[in-house]
């Protein structure tokens, strides 16, 4: 285009890795089209490199597509959701890390733990079978059917006893990991998408916060924990939390919270490859 000229950025152009050229307004959303966007991505990179500059919409962003470059990029996303990388996912190596994983490992996710878990799977998998019978030839959605009950065992082992705000907590969990992993236009206009994302963390961790301070409250009035089977997840990660709790590494809420969500996002993923 003869004669178009560029408002000059505000970053330097020499310090942004290489990539195709733009079109005003939409940038490089153009080159994404009539394929899927990650085989295109996949071709422009064998042209550009491993780390490629694109301009999508108003948001200039890097692709990685080598996995040595992946492991340096923070993600905006993931550090609202792990409250600052300290779930299990995101934490960077190092002894907190370690640590996280044993309670995880010995803790949470021990045969023992699991197996003391086996009534609530049981009784939401036959609350599942009944309701499908009573709408016997009718048409169900059971992709979405069995996520409900995906999360609600989640919910069920995490927390102990339904809380009042236990649908608004499924449903915002749900909703948290649809915008979070999704790929639509908001994230090519990324100021709504944030402010999404921002307004479901805001809700996930008043009610989170909620169930914290009940558990405390249980736990301060009553000998909590005898067996296994009778503590929640929660439960669990306030015995690393408490004051004089004979370990040597402790937890804050903060703490408690991205691991409880880390483990609602794996319940997900684990059905998402059933």
């Amino acid at each position: 285009m003869k004669g178009r000229s560029e408002a000059k950025p505000s970053y330097s152009a020499s310090n942004l890795p290489p990539g195709p050229w733009k079109l005003p307004v939409i940038g490089n959303l153009h080159q994404l089209a009539g394929s899927l966007p990650h085989h295109r991505l996949r071709d422009l990179a064998k042209k550009y490199g491993p780390l490629m500059h694109l301009k999508l919409g108003e948001v200039s962003a890097v692709v990685v597509s080598s996995a040595e470059f992946a492991k340096e990029a923070p993600i905006l996303a993931a550090k609202i959701l792990s409250y600052d990388s300290t779930n299990i996912g995101f934490a960077p190596y190092g002894d907190y890390w370690r640590q996280l994983r044993k309670i995880c490992t010995l803790e949470l996710l021990s045969p023992k733990r699991v197996q003391g878990f086996r009534p609530i799977r049981e009784e939401e998998a036959m609350n599942l079978i009944e309701w499908i019978a009573l709408r016997e030839g009718s048409p169900i959605n059971l992709t979405e059917e069995i996520y409900s009950s995906t999360y609600t065992v989640t919910s069920r082992a995490a927390f102990g006893k339904k809380n009042k705000d236990h649908e608004k907590f499924i449903y915002a969990v749900k909703e948290t990991i649809k915008v979070a992993a999704g790929f639509d236009l908001a994230d090519v206009f990324p100021s709504v998408k944030l402010l999404n994302l921002i307004r479901l963390h805001k809700e996930t961790d008043r009610i989170m916060e909620d169930i914290i301070k009940e558990h405390k409250k249980d736990r301060a009035t009553s000998d909590c924990g005898e067996g296994e089977a009778e503590e929640d997840l929660v439960d669990v990660l306030l015995k690393f939390h408490e004051r004089g709790n004979g370990f040597e590494f402790s937890l804050t809420t903060d703490n408690i919270k991205a691991v409880i969500l880390d483990i609602f996002g794996a319940g997900v993923r684990h059905q998402l490859h059933l």
